[in-house]
């Protein structure tokens, strides 16, 4: 009876975590990395406002792919946009997208 009780408890609470975790965005999965789907179209303003030069990539400019590592300039992130300290971002292909400065990889698309 008890290890029934205790199993039973860590089922719950299992499937608790579980709902928490999926609360990032309306569909149940959680929020990507980086800007948050309701800070993106400010943020896209403020890179067009920045008029930072594009880079031109001959690849597909998809979550995942490695920039080069020449040519391509990384700025900061204000904070004012939650992506914290850990990324950058760049142009690609008029297409503002945040990066692992470290890896170079592209992280999130901007829409």
């Amino acid at each position: 009876m008890l290890k029934h009780a205790i199993l039973t408890a860590g089922l719950v609470l299992a499937s608790t975590a579980a709902m928490a975790q999926n609360q990032g965005q309306p569909n149940g999965l959680p929020e990507p990395p980086g800007i948050s789907s309701e800070m993106a179209p400010r943020f896209q303003r403020y890179v067009v406002d920045q008029r930072q030069m594009s880079y031109s990539y001959d690849q597909p400019v998809v979550v995942g792919a490695i920039l080069p590592t020449t040519g391509v300039t990384y700025y900061a992130v204000p904070q004012e946009y939650g992506a914290g300290s850990n990324y950058r971002y760049t142009v690609v292909n008029n297409r503002p997208v945040l990066v692992e400065p470290g890896t170079r990889r592209i992280v999130q698309v901007i829409n």
